[in-house]
């Protein structure tokens, strides 16, 4: 049996046609054979073991009972190091359980690992880890292929069947972007909708967890347990929470779709403009109505967030000085000098260049200049989206610019790499869903994504329209 479902699993296991331990071991002896994909900072056999053992004796009606997932090196685990990617945070073991990974431990999952992430999830193909690039599984034979990032070890963990689902985080793209590199589904909530209580912060306005999963039933079921309340968290929403799975419905007639003219950029490769356009004649046969819309402000989208994000994270990260936890440089004689050398031995090269980006912008004679107008750009980013959503129900877009390059292609070129998030940055800053469906394949047959973005909260309709086109995917 392949077993690369979560639906399915579960009616296996609740019919007693397999075990949690029979299904864990088909998963662990794939990850022993696909180490080299380097997708798990930390794995453990004996730590899977312990938490059978803990849903076999209770007596509780879990959700996931038994559901092995791969949980993002950022989120906190209690029973597992925690490292963010980063040397800074090597054997940092948390004394306490992130509000998102704590809901799925009480549902029965079960944590094969920590995925690699870029450090800090600063990074778009899982190359700025302390631990090492992670692979793309889809890579052909005799290359190695970026797998997106930040998340890119869960995108590859899912994509490789290593578990039946991932847990990720998104602050510009870092869920949808891998997703689409990958060929799996990934989907940002709403901004609020999940907690971040215990997630290792990067940018703290953006920074939203989220997951990945093979298609989009499994999504829906993933999502739903995730989402919710958490008084922990000041930017928590306190709304209801739909049971997305049990509401998902492709039925899409009446239903109109924006497509933003911004987005047809010249340089677009021909692939990804033909999966585009395939999937807007799918959704129109479907019996949507296409709406041609205008977002005026998505050419400041990049700069914009390239000013907040590491404002942000240099205030968020200057927590990391050696002094209470994580590591400690030896070489220093004086405080000032262990701080620096700690930061300056403890962070990757990318981080340093966030870290100093955001210090400056928000400097002393800087401040008015960058960071307060790009917040300014943010709030009309939002507008355009507010303004589009009168006019249709929600917007169909690429998901990333290029389907995943060789590793270590864009190294050399910051910008390059911060161009990878052009078309996933504008949902983040303005904090609405957004999902990346595999939809077509590149000239060469690597996957290509899709991104469904709807209003606040409606993450509803980007899964049900994310259920039409995999269904419809011709």
């Amino acid at each position: 049996m392949e077993f690369n479902t979560i639906t399915e699993s579960l009616e296996k296991i609740n019919s007693n046609k397999i075990s949690i331990v029979e299904l864990n071991d088909i998963f662990i002896n794939r990850i022993k054979k696909n180490k080299n994909l380097n997708a798990f900072i930390y794995f453990d056999e004996e730590n899977i073991s312990q938490q059978i053992k803990k849903i076999q004796s209770s007596k509780k009606n879990f959700k996931l009972k038994g559901i092995p997932l791969a949980i993002k090196d950022l989120f906190c685990t209690k029973n597992m190091p925690t490292t963010a990617g980063s040397k800074i945070l090597q054997n940092f073991q948390p004394s306490y359980e992130s509000h998102v990974s704590q809901k799925l431990l009480d549902q029965g999952s079960i944590f094969l690992g920590k995925a690699n992430c870029d450090e800090f999830a600063m990074g778009s193909a899982t190359n700025t880890s302390y631990y090492g690039n992670t692979i793309n599984p889809i890579s052909p034979r005799g290359s190695q292929l970026v797998p997106g990032g930040s998340s890119g070890g869960s995108a590859a963990a899912v994509a490789a069947n290593l578990c039946l689902g991932a847990t990720g985080t998104d602050t510009g793209g870092s869920i949808r972007q891998p997703a689409s590199f990958c060929g799996v589904v990934g989907i940002k909530p709403t901004y609020g909708l999940c907690s971040r209580w215990g997630i290792i912060a990067f940018a703290s306005s953006l920074d939203q967890a989220g997951v990945f999963a093979n298609n989009i039933a499994d999504t829906a079921i993933l999502l739903r347990e995730i989402a919710g309340y958490d008084n922990k968290d000041s930017t928590s929403a306190n709304r209801e929470i739909p049971n997305y799975f049990e509401n998902l419905n492709q039925d899409m007639s009446g239903k109109v779709v924006g497509v933003p003219k911004e987005y047809i950029l010249p340089d677009i490769p021909e692939d990804i403009s033909k999966i585009w356009e395939q999937a807007i004649k799918s959704l129109e046969r479907g019996g949507v109505k296409v709406k041609n819309i205008s977002l005026p402000h998505t050419k400041y989208a990049l700069p914009a967030y390239y000013i907040i994000a590491p404002a942000e994270a240099s205030s968020n990260l200057a927590r990391y000085d050696g002094v209470r936890y994580g590591f400690r440089s030896e070489e220093g004689t004086s405080l000032d000098e262990m701080y620096e050398l700690t930061r300056s031995e403890g962070f990757g090269k990318e981080v340093k260049r966030r870290v100093l980006i955001g210090t400056y912008v928000l400097s002393a004679g800087y401040y008015e200049a960058y960071y307060m107008k790009a917040q300014k750009v943010r709030r009309l980013i939002s507008n355009d989206f507010n303004e589009a959503f009168n006019e249709c129900d929600f917007i169909l877009t690429p998901t990333a610019p290029s389907p995943a390059f060789p590793i270590g292609e864009k190294e050399d070129d910051p910008i390059k790499m911060y161009l990878n998030d052009i078309f996933t940055v504008p949902a983040s800053l303005a904090g609405i869903p957004g999902i990346s469906i595999p939809f077509g394949k590149s000239q060469n047959g690597l996957p290509l994504g899709i991104q469904l973005l709807s209003k606040h909260f409606d993450e509803q309709l980007v899964l049900n329209a994310g259920l039409y086109l995999e269904k419809n995917n011709v």
